[in-house]
Order: C-alpha cells, then structure tokens, then sequence
C-alpha cells in the first residue's frame, strides 16, 4: 500500500484556509444531539422543543446505541464469542449507513421510507445479535437486563444545519498532563465560552470531504484562535517523576489493517477503518498472546514487543491509495493518501501523587471512542494541536497549523488498574483514569502511563470546490471522520526485565531509554 507524507500547502490555498479560519474561529466540545421529532423510532431521543425546531429538513448519520459498553460483565469463556457477535452489530451499522447514504435524499424526504427500510429491519437484526449475546453471557454470568432496548437504533439530525455548536460542560477531560512539559495530553475542560465558532449554518454544507461523509468544514479550527487550555496536577513530594522512552519508528514499512484484535478478535474488518502499526509486527485480528510473545518488533529496544496502533490519518484530495476497493478502506468510505507521520514519540510517565507499579502482560487498554459521535464524548480521550502551541488542545476540532507547524495527535492512556485483570468486556473498565489530582479509584493502583504523540506535517484545509483537500483520521462510516473519534490502542508486551526498569525509572525520577 501506497503512502506520502505531504508538505505545505501553497500560499494561495493557505489564504484560503485563513480565511476559512477567521469564519470559524476557536474549537469546543461536540455539539449537542439534535433530533427532528417525527414519531417514535424516526429521530430519536424525546427532544425538547428547542431541539426540534428547524431540525426535520437534514438527518446526516444512523445512531444506535452502543451494546458493548452496556455489558457488565461476560464469562470469560464466552468473551471471543461476545466479541465477535458486537462486530456483527457494527457490520450492520455499517451497511445500513450505506444504504442511507445511497437513498439520502428520499431519507429526508420521506419518514416511511426510512423507518420501513431503514431502521425497522435494522432494529430486527440488531435484537436477533443483541439476544444472542445475552444467551452467550446467561451460560455463566448475570443474565444482562435491557439489552434488548437497544436494538432501535435513529436518525441524527445534521448538528451543522442550525449552528448550535455548544459546549458539553466541565469534566470532560480524564487524562491528566504528566509529560515533560510537552503538553501532550487531554486539555483540561475547553471552559466556558471557549468554542468561539459558532457553526455558520447552511453554508458548512458546502464544504465536504472527498469521501462522502466528512469531515466538514465546521470540523477545523484556526489553532491560534483558541486559548490555552491545559492543566496539569500539582506533584506531590512522593511523585514518581521520572521517564521511559520507547523508541518504535513510524511505521514506514507500511503495516496496516483493518483489525483490532483487542475489540473483535478473530473478526476481519473488525475495526471498518485502517489502522498504523508500530512495535509488535504479528498484530492482526487472530493474533494470540503467544503470536505477540513471539513477534517481530519495530522498537529499538527488543524487549518491548508491544503493539501500539490508532486510526491513520489520509489526505483527502482525490488520490487514494490500493485500498480504495478494500474492506477498511474505500468501502468502508475511508478514502485517500495515508499519511506517515514525521514524529511519533511513545512516553511512560508516573503519577504525581506516588509511585508506580508493572502492568501486567499482555494487558490491554484502549484510550478514546471511535463512536464518540454518536456515543457522545464521555469516553473521548485524544487531543489536537499543532507544534508551537500544545498547551491548546481540542477533542472535536482538527486544528489549522500555521505556517512552519505541524498538526499533532496526543493520547494519554489510562494510568490506574484494578490489580488483577488484563481485560475486561467492554474493554474498559478494568483500567480508569486518575482524578484531577492524580489519585486513582479505590481499589485501583498506580502504572505506568503512556503518553503517545503522532506529528504529521500535512496542509491545511481547503474548502474550494473541485479543488477541496483535507486531512481527516479514518472512521466507522456512521462517525462521518469526525476528530472527536479518535483512539489508540495498546498491548503490553514488555518482558518482565525491560519492565521492571520501567517501573525503576520511573520511581526513581531517571529518564530512560
């Protein structure tokens, strides 16, 4: 597969997305959901009056609710299997995107049309996965209760039609800044009157992404109309400050797929969007843990055979790469040139209130929402920015760079475990996120936390017709590319040697290698 690392733009399309920038000004959080209210099942959730006014002429995604992160608990003898049956619920998400966006015009203009071919035959193949599941979950765990009532799934109205772009509230942010000064975590809530773009209204429509469905102009933001934002917890004196730099390459050898063995093992496509690899080199949809025991590694030190990936950034400006025909790619609505990143920085830091202890192997983290769009932010987790200015960073906005500065994706990933599991079934919460003071959650402990940094040096945005160009992370199709969708993923695979001088590195306030 094909891949480019692209330089500035021109001076002439810079002015362009100047311009563009002046119009849109600084980023916030999501907008808030808009529904048209048409009858049960056509638009969604009982909205107020003031959410439906003016919503019913333009719906722009499918929404339905997310089945995995309502599972409790699965045995654990049936967790591949559970696994497998939530990726055939995104599978038919997915098609059924596809099937609005190929009738979109007669979805806004005729509701029978959408509920009978639409949404109710989705709903009826969603309830048959969704009781499948609860049986598998029955055989030797709590029978799960409301499953079932997530089998309707809705049609979400086009936030960018009425401008409402609105700040979600305080506490969005779980991730606190340990590194170095790099600002490379989750900015601390974007504050009250921060998104100082209101959404323009009809004219956002004009500006699309090549792919079909985003990102849209209303999706960036001049970096340097935004103020800066991040906060960092005080450390305390018994902080563990020090550092351990894995060095693991950018994947310039080109690994890609589109797996993700943590979400749907043994499921091809199991992620509907490609991901970059760097570190373990056997990572793929039916990896085991002895194939990554045993794997070919990026990583300068041999000793950490990890896998780290996240969604790759393309270029949208009609050229695409080999898997314009392909499962993650071009039929998933994933379209354009791959970027290789020109900088990708893998931190361990500690905690600011005490010491650390080893992640276990072959644990598993997963940062961020890839459907935080339709999910909400609540799971969100990467930042955007741009060199020269990381103490900014946005959630739901790309940035546009100045000149001289390149765009930049920040992850922290969650630094506190429960002490005995390597996974969970939904995948999240045997690991959490430290309070805004660094303190874990009771009965969780202190690891290591990386701190993941993705430089690209791509240009700016340009809205222009023909001519329109822009960079944007792939997506389950329904997410429309949206940057709050962001997400890394990482496995331990450490050896118990290279660990363990982690863990004394850090404790020790060393910078390692």
């Amino acid at each position: 597969m094909g891949r480019n690392s692209r330089k500035r733009s021109t001076l002439a399309n810079r002015a362009i997305a100047a311009s563009a920038a002046l119009i849109l000004g600084g980023g916030g959080l999501i907008a808030a959901n808009f529904y048209a209210s048409a009858g049960e099942g056509w638009y969604g959730r009982s909205p107020s009056d003031n959410q439906v006014k003016n919503t019913a002429q333009s719906v722009s995604t499918i929404d339905c609710p997310d089945v995995g992160n309502a599972i409790p608990q699965v045995p654990q003898q049936e967790r591949q299997s559970v696994d497998r049956e939530l990726a055939t619920l995104d599978t038919q998400i997915t098609t059924a995107y596809q099937r609005f966006a190929d009738n979109k015009e007669r979805v806004q203009s005729d509701r029978s049309f959408a509920q009978n071919q639409l949404l109710t035959p989705l709903k009826n193949e969603r309830l048959v996965i969704i009781q499948r599941i609860v049986a598998m979950i029955d055989r030797g765990a709590e029978r799960p209760q409301g499953l079932e009532s997530m089998a309707p799934c809705t049609l979400r109205a086009d936030e960018n039609d009425n401008g409402q772009d609105q700040d979600q509230g305080d506490g969005q942010d779980q991730g606190q800044d340990q590194g170095d000064g790099q600002d490379q975590g989750q900015d601390q809530d974007q504050g009250d009157g921060q998104d100082q773009g209101q959404d323009q209204g009809d004219g956002q429509d004009q500006g699309q992404g090549q792919a079909g469905n985003g990102p849209e102009a209303g999706d960036f933001v001049d970096i340097e109309s935004v103020q800066p934002n991040v906060q960092n917890p005080r450390k305390l004196r018994n902080a563990s400050r020090g550092t351990f730099s894995t060095k693991c390459g950018v994947n310039a050898n080109g690994k890609f797929n589109p797996d993700n063995v943590i979400v749907a093992p043994g499921v091809s496509n199991g992620a509907h969007h490609m991901h970059d690899y760097v570190g373990n080199q056997a990572n793929d949809a039916f990896a085991s843990d002895d194939d990554l025991a045993g794997g070919q590694t990026t990583c300068n030190n041999q000793g950490d055979k990890s896998t780290y990936y996240w969604p790759v950034l393309r270029l949208q400006n009609g050229q695409n790469e080999n898997d314009a025909e392909a499962d993650g790619g071009g039929k998933d609505q994933n379209v354009g040139e791959i970027q290789t990143p020109s900088q990708v920085t893998l931190n361990f830091v500690g905690s600011p209130v005490g010491k650390v202890t080893a992640m276990p192997r072959f644990l598993r983290i997963i940062t961020g929402d890839a459907k935080a769009f339709v999910n909400g932010n609540a799971n969100a987790n990467a930042s955007w920015s741009c060199t020269g200015f990381e103490n900014r960073q946005l959630k739901d906005k790309y940035p546009i760079c100045p000149e001289g500065s390149q765009v930049v994706r920040s992850f922290k990933f969650q630094s506190c475990w429960d002490g005995q599991n390597i996974d969970s079934a939904n995948h999240r919460t045997h690991v959490a996120f430290a309070d805004q003071n660094g303190n874990c959650p009771n009965g969780f402990q202190a690891i290591p936390q990386l701190v993941q940094r993705i430089v690209y040096d791509v240009p700016p945005p340009v809205f222009d017709g023909e001519n329109t160009s822009v960079f944007a992370v792939d997506s389950f199709p329904e997410q429309l590319h949206k940057p709050v969708t962001d997400h890394g993923d990482f496995i331990n695979v450490f050896d118990d040697n290279l660990m363990g001088k982690v863990v004394n590195c850090i404790n020790t306030g060393q910078r390692c290698r």
